[in-house]
């Protein structure tokens, strides 16, 4: 188990008092607060979502869900930081570099351990993931509250 805390008011702290409209590329405008809602949304949704499917003993699903609502947090910031739609990446870590987050060494370790229950939730046979219903319970109690935008 990760002993690091998630804490995203320290980790994705940023000013957001930002431009509201911004030309996307294809031309036409974005509303940016509206594209941040969006993905913070979402991503309280994939969050509820994941508790859930810790309940009815659904791990696989249950992680990727959880590594969805992170991923989707840090595209919120993303939005913010660039003023556009994130890029089309699951990374973690290389999201929170593209939202110009400073991370210590253990909160991008803990970043890095969510990123391979992406792949296992996409393609089962990729990655040995730890699948147990203890560690996936363990991981969903530490990202608990954490998941929040600031």
């Amino acid at each position: 188990m990760d002993s690091c805390s998630f804490d995203a008011s320290t980790v994705l702290s940023a000013g957001f008092a930002q431009d509201k409209f911004r030309r996307n590329d294809a031309g036409g405008f974005m509303d940016v607060g509206k594209q941040i809602d969006f993905w913070k949304t979402s991503s309280d949704e994939d969050f509820a979502a994941a508790k859930a499917l810790l309940e009815k003993g659904h791990l696989r699903h249950c992680l990727f869900f959880a590594h969805l609502a992170l991923e989707k947090m840090l595209k919120a910031h993303v939005t913010q930081r660039t003023k556009d739609i994130p890029p089309r990446i699951h990374n973690l870590v290389r999201l929170s570099e593209n939202a110009e987050l400073s991370l210590t060494g253990e909160q991008a370790s803990f970043l890095r351990s969510f990123d391979m229950y992406q792949m296992e939730g996409r393609y089962p046979d990729s990655v040995l993931a730890n699948l147990e219903s203890k560690t996936a319970k363990e991981k969903v109690e530490k990202l608990g509250g954490k998941v929040e935008y600031v």
